[in-house]
């Protein structure tokens, strides 16, 4: 047995969580799952379909991006991961998708505005969109610059990585991140939805305005905060 098998493992499970979600169609996502202890991560294969997946075809790679173990190429976006691992030491899973919802927001350059207590259940600012690539960093190495693009972006917006776990990359896709690649993934799924709704309200009423503060925090905080009650003890 490898050392490797346990985040190989992960890897690979998460993976499968997309299309059991429909977050992904044909090939059009990736999740990995780090070991801090190893610095390293598995991810997927590139452009393999997920039927023919399974742990011993997730690829190990550092931190700088380099393969480390593994016979096949590691996903195109394995760039972006090693970036976001190297500068975020609390997130051990990343996943990327091309989710319907989430994506169309992405094209369109918006934050996804917090109208509705489902998104304040989970975070209490809008999903945020990184702005585009400039052309200087889309000429370069695009997937590894992507990764500074995600760090920006949530500089510049004053956001913590680890208290929003997702965002859009503009005119792009989404990316979600987490302590656990299965967190990960329920980030993603939770993102999808949380573009939809959004859409749907916005069809609905043009002039929806966002969700009042008050109302924000006491969702959030009954499920996160320190007097938090949902759920069991």
């Amino acid at each position: 047995m490898s050392k490797y098998t346990h985040i190989q493992e992960e890897a690979f499970e998460a993976n499968m969580q997309l299309p059991a979600l429909g977050l992904v169609l044909f090939t059009f996502g990736n999740v990995s799952a780090a070991d801090r202890s190893l610095s390293v991560f598995a991810i997927k294969p590139s452009g393999v379909p997920y039927e023919d997946l399974s742990p011993e075809k997730m690829v190990i790679v550092d931190f700088d991006g380099k393969t480390v173990e593994g016979s096949l190429r590691p996903s195109s976006d394995t760039a972006t991961h090693a970036v976001l691992y190297k500068h975020w030491e609390k997130i051990n899973g990343i996943v990327h998708t091309h989710s319907t919802y989430a994506t169309a927001w992405a094209q369109s350059l918006r934050d996804i505005p917090i109208y509705g207590t489902t998104h304040a259940d989970h975070l209490t600012a809008d999903v945020p969109c990184a702005a585009p690539m400039s052309d200087d960093m889309i000429k370069g190495d695009y997937e590894y610059e992507t990764g500074f693009q995600i760090i920006n972006a949530l500089r510049e917006k004053n956001l913590s990585y680890t208290d929003v776990e997702m965002i859009l990359v503009g005119n792009h896709a989404p990316f979600t991140w987490a302590k656990t690649a299965a967190k990960a993934v329920y980030n993603s799924a939770v993102l999808e939805q949380l573009a939809k709704m959004a859409f749907i309200t916005e069809s609905v009423n043009t002039n929806v305005l966002r969700m009042k503060d008050a109302l924000i925090n006491k969702h959030f905080e009954r499920k996160h905060g320190p007097n938090s009650y949902y759920g069991q003890a």
